[in-house]
């Protein structure tokens, strides 16, 4: 009885561990900000319903609005559940706190006006999206420097993301983390949006 049960434990603990190491990861190198610079995960689980509906349209011009607008430009199979509005004090985005911001970008919330998050619901999927205003355009470069060197691609448990762009427009930032293709998608949506 005591072999059966430690081949038991035994094996539980194989499969724990091979869960975590299934997938392989890939550094891909990051490039610096510039006012529209990308760098570059594994395609995470799909998904019919991208994000929570807002419980009413997003203001125009706020970052909520061009959240929408930069989420709208991916692949709708590609980006997964998104945090619940009802785990975000009724936000359709996460808002950045003193308590988050270092885990979302890599700096403290100081160093900036204001900031959202895409976050997605599955911590063990690699997708994030992160906007916030700088406190000034004239620091919004060294913001995305900032960022750039500090946001973490393997913040999820057992997985990293594929791809890390950090650009800037304006006093506006963004940190986009998920798989190679879909950041290029987001990013996109991006330029074209602070574009308009």
């Amino acid at each position: 009885m005591k072999k059966l049960a430690l081949t038991l434990a035994l094996i539980m603990a194989v499969a724990a561990f091979a869960g975590c190491s299934s997938a392989p990861s890939s550094s891909a190198p990051s490039s610096a900000p510039s006012s529209s610079a990308p760098a570059s995960e594994p395609a995470s689980e799909p998904s019919s319903e991208p994000a929570s509906e807002p419980a009413s349209e997003a203001e125009p011009g706020s970052l909520e609005a061009l959240m929408d607008q930069v989420l709208a430009a991916g692949d709708a199979e590609q980006i997964p559940m998104l945090m619940p509005a009802d785990l975000n004090g009724g936000a359709k985005y996460t808002p950045l706190t003193e308590e988050n911001s270092e885990y979302n970008l890599g700096v403290t919330r100081d160093r900036y006006a204001d900031g959202i998050a895409a976050e997605a619901a599955m911590t063990s999927v690699p997708f994030s999206v992160c906007l916030v205003k700088a406190n000034s355009a004239e620091e919004a470069e060294q913001l995305a420097a900032d960022i750039e060197a500090n946001a973490d691609p393997r913040k999820w448990i057992c997985v990293e993301a594929e791809s890390k762009i950090v650009d800037f427009s304006g006093d506006t930032v963004i940190l986009i983390m998920t798989s190679a293709d879909l950041a290029e998608q987001l990013h996109s949506g991006f330029t074209a949006a602070v574009a308009e």
